[in-house]
């Protein structure tokens, strides 16, 4: 009973940590395909290493010597994890694969020996080898899965990370004493021990500051106040400057996308009050910008983070009402409720770290999205790319593909490809003005043109759209900045 007690909890503890490792590494690394990928290699590396040695080590030594203090080792480096990933990224230079070597590789790797350590203690009789290799394996796979579940669905929600780590590592390091005083080859030494090396690591792993404001179930996020302008705060969500509102002037757009969204609003969707749909809140700038300049408009915004929504609430003023719905939810499923053909406008400002998150990339969600617009509605959408402008080009193709114009609006070196940055990609229910537009970003002295017809032709170049199929979004961001 105890020996798969033993092997259950520590396999469980191993995913728990790996899922954990992906928020811990977030702030310093963000959150795209090669987070999970690094995070998910690292920790099966350790699993790999931890079971040969184990199982070697279990051959050569007694067995009843090894497991207690694996566990109380295991635990103490579970606690290491969290300054440790602190320090060595702390300093904006640590690679994904560095600080998932670092933070979770060796917690892996020595709680991983439990399991072929355990295994020699319960192999009395050769002929019942299948029976208890099968019966630990079955358990240690099912303390893997409820593990997994756990972190995913209840801790990451819960409680903070670090706190999460914590408490693992410290109910490790408390079985581990356990199961060394238990199996008889403790006494006061295992006890003095496993408490200095407990307190050590608990103390480090305390004292050492996180970059988060607010964990909420999908970001660290921070608000910093910016010291320029008395009511402005940018708000940053893992590693990346996300929003930016001026208390006192709702009016005010800090970022150059978002002044690109706002002449677009008003040159080319009707006069009056509107109404918007946004996918993505954020900061909630725009909304709130529209409120300012069209007074009466109605704002429906999906947000898939709930904890971003209190902490807007809290530290950057946002009120909602009738006139500012909040929907919590995945958007590419929340559009499901949203009435067809009610809206002017769709913006689309919605990022998970630098990608947009590739399902609200693809014709199919297009499709979605311009079911929810009226006649003459207009489609707004801002994402990140760096040369050759992949991400870019094939979404621009995506959109010619589902709606009846389509242009793309961008400073002329990046659209050429010279360097990376924002990119408004604007389509419509019927024919843009883009003229109007041109005129408009001229007039506040933009430096962005607006590229559209045979010139649009010539910026997408053949790029494949993106379907439910195909959108490798993440990769394509991910070489690009590489590159």
């Amino acid at each position: 009973m105890a020996a798969g007690a033993t092997v259950f909890l520590t396999s469980g503890a191993v995913l728990i940590l790996e899922i954990l490792a992906l928020r811990l590494l977030a702030p310093y690394v963000g959150v795209t395909i090669e987070t999970y990928t690094a995070t998910i290699a690292t920790v099966l590396a350790g699993i790999s290493l931890g079971t040969w040695v184990g199982g070697r080590a279990a051959d050569r030594l007694d067995p009843r010597r090894l497991l207690g203090p694996l566990l109380v080792v295991g635990g103490a480096l579970a606690l290491l994890s969290v300054p440790l990933v602190r320090q060595f990224g702390g300093g904006g230079g640590g690679s994904v694969v560095g600080l998932s070597l670092v933070g979770f590789f060796l917690p892996a790797a020595v709680l991983s020996a439990v399991t072929p350590t355990v295994v020699k203690l319960q192999l009395r009789d050769l002929g019942a080898t299948g029976r208890v290799v099968g019966r630990l394996s079955a358990l240690g796979t099912a303390g893997a899965i409820i593990g997994t579940y756990l972190a995913g669905f209840v801790l990451v929600e819960a409680v903070a990370t670090s706190t999460s780590i914590l408490a693992v590592g410290g109910a490790l390091m408390v079985a581990g004493l356990g199961l060394w005083l238990w199996l008889g080859r403790g006494g006061v030494p295992a006890v003095v021990a496993s408490v200095v090396l407990g307190m050590l690591a608990g103390a480090v792993a305390v004292r050492s500051a996180g970059p988060c404001h607010v964990e909420t179930t999908y970001h660290c996020a921070r608000v910093v106040e910016d010291r320029a302008r008395p009511g402005g705060r940018v708000l940053l969500l893992d590693t990346l400057r996300h929003s930016y509102v001026d208390l006192d002037d709702p009016t005010h757009l800090e970022f150059a996308y978002a002044r690109v969204f706002a002449d677009v609003i008003a040159t080319v969707a009707p006069a009056g009050p509107l109404r918007a749909l946004h996918v993505g809140g954020g900061g909630f700038t725009l909304p709130r910008y529209l409120q300012a300049v069209r007074p009466g408009t109605s704002s429906t915004v999906l947000e898939i983070d709930a904890g971003l929504v209190r902490l807007v609430r809290d530290r950057l003023g946002l009120v909602t009402g009738p006139d500012l719905d909040v929907h919590v939810g995945d958007a590419r499923l929340l559009l499901d409720s949203v009435a067809s053909g009610s809206y002017d406008v769709v913006l689309g400002d919605a990022f998970g770290g630098l990608a947009v998150p590739w399902h609200l990339t693809t014709r199919e969600f297009l499709e979605a999205v311009r079911a929810r617009l009226g006649a003459g509605g207009v489609y707004l959408m801002n994402l990140i790319d760096y040369p050759p402008m992949r991400f870019a080009r094939s979404e621009a193709a995506t959109l010619g593909l589902m709606f009846d114009d389509v242009a793309v609006v961008a400073p002329p070196d990046v659209i050429a490809g010279r360097r990376g940055g924002n990119v408004v990609l604007v389509a419509g229910v019927g024919a843009l003005d883009v003229a109007r537009l041109a005129s408009a970003i001229v007039a506040r002295g933009g430096p962005e043109v607006v590229v559209s017809g045979p010139a649009l032709a010539d910026f997408v170049d053949g790029a494949p759209a993106l379907s439910d199929d195909f959108a490798p979004v993440d990769q394509w961001l991910s070489r690009s900045r590489r590159g």
